[in-house]
């Protein structure tokens, strides 16, 4: 078994590489320094017993978990927490008491936790529409080097919602969000270079948000590749299609 210090639970590097060599072996460690109350470990437990990472999966003990590492202060397991009330995770689906623990992770500082407390607030779910508030809230985590934040917030430039409309800057957004590795990111930035006439970068990006995109992204952008103007670009909607297909049997 491994010998797990808290230096290790603090290590996230460390603690990936121990569930990628062996997540049941890895799993069993977590769950003795999570009741040894080392709230890192409580949050990481939450984690995987919602993935099913090593260990059974059972979303209403991540949930549980998560509120006890939330209630010591620990600001990603209070995202996750409000993660699991927004989507009904474990239990009753509450937009609002999800956004209040959103919030809270926001205000301590947590990209993860601006970046939803911002999704909530551009679209009304358990908070008032505003779009001030979530154009603040992206734009601090994107200059956190959040990549999801980037592209949203780039998004927000480009359309001018609640701030003066700014396409360069919007594009350079684009391109740092699809650095960084956020799929959607990659999307806009290859959206940007087709426009350009830049095909053959575009279809590299369009190649790489296809690896890299989950179910629902994969199923809103094929159709959308449809309506481009180039034929190559066109026929990548088969192969979007295609793994979304994958993605829906799996």
């Amino acid at each position: 078994m491994f010998n797990l210090r808290r230096e290790d639970v603090l290590d996230g590097e460390q603690l990936a590489a121990m569930l990628n060599a062996n997540p049941a072996q890895a799993a069993q460690a977590i769950v003795s320094a999570a009741r040894a109350e080392l709230v890192d470990a409580q949050a990481l437990l939450g984690q995987i017993l919602l993935d099913g990472q090593g260990i059974e999966r059972d979303p209403v003990l991540a949930r549980r978990w998560f509120e006890i590492a939330a209630r010591r202060g620990h600001l990603m397991a209070r995202n996750m927490l409000g993660r699991c009330l927004e989507h009904g995770w474990g239990g009753d689906a509450d937009a609002t008491l999800a956004a209040t623990h959103y919030r809270q992770a926001a205000m301590g500082g947590l990209d993860w936790g601006l970046y939803n407390y911002a999704n909530l607030l551009g679209t009304g779910r358990g908070v008032p529409l505003d779009h001030g508030q979530a154009l603040a809230c992206y734009r601090r985590a994107a200059e956190m080097g959040h990549a999801k934040s980037m592209n949203l917030y780039g998004r927000y430039l480009e359309r001018g919602l609640a701030c003066a409309v700014d396409v360069p800057q919007a594009y350079a957004w684009y391109r740092r969000s699809a650095e960084a590795g956020d799929f959607r990111g990659q999307f806009s930035h290859a959206a940007v270079l087709a426009d350009q006439g830049l095909i053959d970068q575009a279809l590299q990006w369009l190649g790489v948000a296809l690896a890299g995109g989950n179910l629902n992204f994969l199923r809103v952008s094929g159709p959308a590749l449809l309506q481009a103007a180039d034929p190559r670009i066109q026929a990548m909607a088969v192969e979007y299609q295609a793994r979304a297909s994958v993605l829906a049997g799996a």
